[in-house]
């Protein structure tokens, strides 16, 4: 396999959602080589061109950071023309991904069972926000929504504080994620059995199992969840504490953790005491704990005491800000960020350089996200042809 050669190379990406999920996963299937191209209403675009601040020369940030390595054709789905322009596309590609109200691409003409009986190696993957049950179907709904419904803000915040939403679209982004694993997995059953699949996802089902051991808290031992500020529900000391000038984080996830962390701060005793001894017992008196801790940390600087930690080998670390993460993961060589060269001269776009590291099918941002209708020609004159040859 040659050097430049992407695990995804090859495949046509009918890319018919909008805002964060869908986008974020065909960003990622971009980014591993696929032909991503990116369906937008004429004169408006994906909703999130409009959301901002912050802008930037190129638009809106919000839109920029999920949408390079993309293609954009401009179609009006209520015009006969481009409709079926659409259809030609659905045809042809080897993924579609829509994210519109269920039964609305049917209505189309555009559904997974239309769709299908042209295309049978479709895999179409489908996100909602409540699923495509009767009822759900009849429920639009954000992030934000979910964070709200799925229990995600009851157990975020301050304990006895007003419920919090967190500060990224977090079921979005798990959403976007399962459904980048869906299609994936898709793609490797059509590789063995020459059929395509419909895939479905919500941000409900993504917000409940992404509730991981909150969930199964509830289901197993009827445990109801609350906030608990920083504080983990079942381990302990895993939290945050107060220094001389500033938290900082402690992560201590067993218990030769817990041994050294008394060692390094003089208090081998602690971890003799009954009431500490294990982690149950450290959670049981988390607050008497927290007292002696934090009567400790509090004589030194934050730094100080996240260095002297970290030299004995136990998980702490500053509250950084957005700026401090990206220069503490270029301090550790993570290079976690990519520039992609912009049209006309613009400054470079720095972006978030995928996660995925892989050895022999390199991921690669090579194209900037796309000016609204900015490929209409070139893909309309590949669909025209209908011969299946690349634009």
């Amino acid at each position: 396999m040659s050097e430049s050669e992407r695990a995804l190379e090859g495949l046509v990406v009918a890319d018919f959602s909008r805002v964060l999920a869908g986008p974020l996963a065909t960003m990622n299937l971009g980014d591993l080589g696929a032909d991503v191209i990116k369906v937008e209403r004429p004169e408006v675009g994906d909703d999130t061109r409009a959301w901002g601040p912050p802008f930037v020369e190129e638009g809106s940030t919000y839109y920029l950071g999920l949408n390079r390595n993309k293609r954009s054709i401009a179609l009006d789905l209520g015009e006969p023309g481009d409709l079926e322009a659409a259809r030609e596309l659905a045809s042809r590609a080897d993924v579609l991904i829509e994210n519109f109200r269920p039964g609305a691409m049917s209505r189309l003409g555009l559904g997974y069972e239309e769709v299908s009986r042209l295309n049978p190696g479709i895999v179409y993957c489908s996100i909602s926000a409540f699923g495509s049950g009767e009822r759900g179907a009849a429920m639009p709904g954000y992030d934000f929504l979910v964070q709200a419904a799925s229990g995600f803000m009851s157990i975020t915040g301050e304990e006895d504080g007003t419920p919090m939403k967190t500060g990224v679209a977090i079921v979005d982004v798990i959403c976007g994620l399962n459904a980048t694993i869906g299609i994936l997995a898709a793609l490797e059953s059509r590789r063995k059995t020459g059929e395509g699949q419909h895939v479905e996802v919500s941000l409900m089902d993504s917000a409940l199992a992404g509730l991981v051991n909150q969930a199964s808290g509830y289901l197993l031992a009827g445990s109801v969840p609350g906030p608990r500020g920083n504080k983990h529900p079942s381990i302990a000391p895993y939290e945050t504490f107060r220094a001389a000038d500033r938290p900082f984080v402690i992560a201590v996830g067993n218990e030769a953790l817990w041994r050294r962390l008394c060692e390094s701060l003089g208090l081998e005793e602690l971890a003799e005491d009954e009431r500490f001894a294990t982690n149950s017992g450290r959670v049981a008196h988390r607050d008497e704990l927290g007292e002696i801790l934090e009567g400790v940390f509090r004589r030194e600087d934050a730094a100080t005491w996240v260095e002297r930690l970290g030299e004995a080998g136990v998980p702490a670390g500053l509250i950084n800000d957005v700026g401090e993460a990206f220069e503490l993961a270029e301090w550790l060589d993570l290079s976690p960020v990519v520039e992609l060269e912009n049209r006309e001269g613009s400054s470079n776009l720095k972006l978030t350089r995928s996660p995925l590291r892989m050895s022999e099918t390199p991921v690669i941002a090579d194209k900037p996200p796309p000016r609204l209708g900015e490929h209409s020609g070139e893909i309309r004159a590949w669909l025209d042809r209908g011969d299946g040859t690349d634009a």
